[in-house]
């Protein structure tokens, strides 16, 4: 029988209409490869086996090869082997075979972006204090919940004109979690590392729709969306003097409930030096970046460097005023119990905070206290640890610099260089074939987010800062693996792939009678190092993950983890037309 028909019976007959099944063996990008990227897949299975490579759409066979064996973890004595198909450059569908098993997989121009515009999407899902109208949320939509408008401010976050339980309007925002609280350090770094995005690719984003309430007005998307969270922000602003609320929360957590059926009374929290100097960063950095959208957002851009400047002078004056929930129960009624969003040693805001406020105003007193702050090492992006969005900024390629700036551009291209070039080492050998997932440390609580996606962005940005093509291809490497490429063969962003999870900690999915959780969220992954073994079915230390709405260990969701991975999908969309030479 000719081959082409044994090939079309097997796969007709083999395969549901989901795209197949979730992969026994073959662990692969289950959204999408660049006609020009790298493509490999992993099997579960020791190398010297034969695989092929199957065009859907005409049965025809279009390529064979021979899987090899990668090198083990520490933690495991599973064989796996790489199956490499990078010639496969024709954009279309095709199917993947390999000792009876068959995976599906897609080659197409911005093969990302359904990822990037699902995870910008999932910020308007988590509006607060608006309906979410049928027309931009379809099965998701809901009325609103949490307006806001009666919060009353907390005996520890009085001041010399608010006084405990006076009731003031703090509507909008993004929920940051997977409950109710709006954290301005979730929000603000959030906005921040969008805000970064959009700077590298403007012209990218002015092409995005997101299909959002704003998509037909004279802003990209993405602004938009961010311009939500910043105007909440603005009301956290405590207009007496400058200092900013660490967050709107209740007493305690209102479980997994509607938003339109919370009952409890909402708060705004004690003022606090980090959450004072995320908002003059974000600020000072949306007044750079607003300037040019006056028709949609007029004089925002000033108003924001306003704030922002007061923002500023608050957390200058007040150093230790970290936000110390246990503390403040200790002096004050009732007791908040949720998530803190706390940061100890505000050294990295502050560093981020003249960063953008040296260049918003051009005044030399921010650039001596940056250089001062400047980290001598690197830490990936994320929400409690934000160096990085300074050094991003510093960073901006084509940026012309003061001459004063000239040493402290050079040390930290180079420590982002040295960063790179050591979390790479090792990649082409790793189990999964990704600079992510081969080390114990790579595994806790969120480390698809703070470690996975935020490595991606690194690596990308020092592409574009030293425009040397393996970095590049290790960020998309990393995509790989949160795609799909992974020991548990999941795609963890939900709403996309064959298999992604559908029982997230979200208190948004659980309650709304909907059997599809809201789409576009990044779930954390194998809490590894942060949980029990005895917790999970596995004892591997890169599968402690169960799709479950009960395990908030592996399984949450955060806005900050969202906004990184809109910034990896999005700059390495905008990027995927360059090939290495």
């Amino acid at each position: 029988m000719n081959r082409k028909l044994i090939y079309l019976g097997i796969l007709t007959g083999g395969l549901a209409a989901c795209g197949g099944p979730a992969q026994d063996v073959i662990r692969l990008n289950q959204v999408g490869y660049y006609p020009t990227q790298e493509k490999v897949a992993v099997a579960e299975m020791a190398g010297g086996k034969t695989f092929s490579v199957v065009d859907a759409s005409t049965g025809e066979e279009v390529l064979t090869g021979t899987t090899e064996t990668t090198l083990l973890n520490s933690w495991t004595k599973q064989a796996r082997s790489v199956m490499n198909f990078g010639a496969v450059d024709k954009p279309g569908r095709y199917f993947l075979l390999l000792e009876g098993d068959t995976a599906v997989f897609e080659v197409r121009e911005h093969a990302l972006a359904p990822v990037a515009d699902a995870a910008l999407k999932a910020f308007y899902y988590q509006r607060a204090s608006m309906p979410l109208e049928e027309t931009y949320a379809g099965q998701w939509a809901r009325p609103a919940g949490h307006p806001d408008t009666e919060v009353l401010v907390h005996p520890g976050a009085a001041g010399p004109k608010r006084k405990a339980d006076d009731r003031i309007a703090v509507p909008g925002g993004w929920y940051t979690g997977s409950g109710y609280d709006k954290s301005v350090t979730g929000n603000a770094y959030s906005a921040g590392i969008l805000l970064t995005a959009y700077r590298l690719f403007p012209e990218y984003f002015a092409q995005q729709n997101t299909h959002i309430p704003e998509s037909n007005n004279r802003t990209p998307d993405l602004l938009d969306e961010v311009y939500y969270s910043l105007e909440w922000l603005l009301t956290m602003q405590d207009p007496a003097d400058g200092g900013v609320y660490h967050k709107v929360c209740t007493t305690s957590d209102e479980g997994l409930v509607k938003p339109a059926d919370c009952k409890q009374q909402r708060y705004v929290a004690a003022k606090s030096v980090e959450a004072s100097a995320y908002f003059a960063a974000v600020m000072a950095q949306a007044a750079q970046v607003f300037k040019p959208f006056r028709a949609d957002y007029p004089g925002f851009a000033a108003k924001a460097l306003r704030a922002a400047e007061r923002a500023y002078n608050w957390a200058g004056q007040h150093p230790k005023s970290v936000y110390a929930q246990d503390k403040l129960n200790e002096q004050y009624d009732p007791d908040i119990t949720t998530d803190t969003y706390s940061n100890e040693y505000p050294t990295d805001e502050l560093f981020w905070a003249e960063t953008e406020l040296y260049y918003a105003t051009g005044q030399q007193k921010y650039l001596v206290s940056a250089a001062a702050k400047a980290p001598r090492a690197l830490v990936l992006p994320r929400c409690k640890d934000v160096w990085m969005l300074g050094v991003f900024t510093w960073l901006l390629p084509d940026r012309k610099l003061d001459p004063s700036a000239d040493a402290l551009y050079s040390s930290l291209k180079s420590y982002l260089t040295s960063y790179a070039g050591k979390a790479i080492k090792g990649a082409d050998e790793a189990a999964f074939h990704a600079p992510f997932g081969d080390e114990p440390g790579d595994f806790f609580k969120g480390c698809l987010a703070e470690q996975c996606a935020a490595q991606a962005v690194t690596l990308a940005y020092t592409y574009m800062v030293d425009n040397k093509w393996f970095y590049l291809t290790n960020a998309y490497r990393n995509m790989d693996y949160l795609l799909g490429r992974n020991p548990l063969g999941y795609c963890y962003v939900t709403g996309l792939g064959s298999h992604s999870p559908m029982h997230p900690v979200h208190s948004l999915s659980v309650s709304d009678g909907i059997e599809a959780p809201v789409p576009g969220l990044l779930v954390g992954g194998s809490a590894g190092n942060d949980a029990a073994p005895s917790a999970y079915p596995s004892s591997m230390i890169d599968e402690f993950y169960l799709d479950s709405d009960q395990d908030a260990l592996s399984n949450s969701v955060a806005v900050d983890w969202n906004a990184t991975l809109v910034a990896a999908s999005s700059m390495l969309d905008a990027l995927s037309q360059k090939r290495a030479q």
